[in-house]
């Protein structure tokens, strides 16, 4: 069940090395491509997955609202495509998105800043200050994206188990090198206990969604986890009443599923001097 997650700099050759991976190795590339072929499927437009792809929040309450549910879907799509195995997972944060899972040999693509420049420039036929500006958008974007859903600097080197620097590093090469590196024998083992591990998180994707979506329930002040089929809720709810609506939820997408509510209520009171 080998996954392969590429995390890339614009100008660095990822998406060249990517999809020459797939061909060699017969997997499934999880591009944006493949994520907007089955989008439909799980309520999604390509605008949605536009405005939400690798991207932080607008900072805007009800315009981040959406996004938040757009962005689970997104990474529902990418958990499913995983739990198949055989995947190269393209950016989207892949690499956090499957932490945990020892089954997955994580690499970045990269290249100095100014050869990126100049590679985007020739590639899109663009004047080399507006392809700087692009970089650097860009860079800053995709770094925004994972300190935001996920807490991490991009570019620490620990966060990887293969780091390509291709101003020297032919795509050929590097390619070369990612299917070497997946023949590991440590990636191989636990396969079925790394399946158990992608199978909770799907189904925590799929009560993160259904919290969010619902009109009886906060979702913002709780957390999910589901750990080998028991799913766990941490944080706080607004009254008891909200605590059995989510736990309607959770009986509704999985009814024999083992439910740990470690909810506590938290009521609002206001101050009739204030209201």
């Amino acid at each position: 069940m080998a996954i392969i997650t590429i995390s890339r700099e614009m100008g660095s050759g990822g998406s060249i090395i990517a999809r020459n991976l797939a061909d060699k190795l017969g997997y499934d590339l999880i591009d944006g491509e493949a994520i907007l072929k089955v989008a439909a499927s799980y309520g999604l437009t390509a605008d949605n997955v536009e405005m939400a792809d690798e991207k932080p929040p607008a900072f805007v309450e009800s315009l981040d609202e959406s996004l938040e549910i757009d962005m689970h879907r997104i990474e529902q799509i990418i958990l499913e495509y995983a739990l198949k195995g055989n995947a190269i997972i393209y950016g989207r944060g892949g690499q956090d998105l499957l932490a945990g899972i020892n089954t997955v040999f994580r690499t970045r693509i990269i290249a100095p800043f100014d050869i990126r420049v100049e590679r985007w420039a020739e590639r899109e036929w663009l004047d080399p200050d507006l392809s700087r500006i692009l970089v650097r958008k860009s860079d800053q974007q995709r770094a925004g994206f994972i300190k935001y859903y996920f807490d991490r600097d991009w570019n620490d080197p620990y966060d990887y188990d293969l780091v390509i620097n291709t101003t020297k590093i032919s795509e050929e090469m590097a390619v070369d090198l990612i299917c070497k590196g997946i023949e590991e024998k440590n990636l191989q083992e636990n396969n079925e206990r790394c399946r158990q591990k992608l199978i909770d998180l799907i189904q925590c994707k799929k009560t993160e969604i259904a919290i969010l979506q619902s009109d009886q329930v906060d979702g913002y002040h709780l957390q999910v986890h589901v750990d080998g089929g028991v799913t766990v809720l941490d944080g706080h709810v607004h009254s008891e009443d909200e605590r059995r609506a989510i736990h309607a939820i959770v009986k509704d997408l999985a009814p024999k599923q083992e439910l740990k509510d470690q909810l506590k209520v938290f009521a609002y009171h206001i101050n009739p001097k204030e209201g």
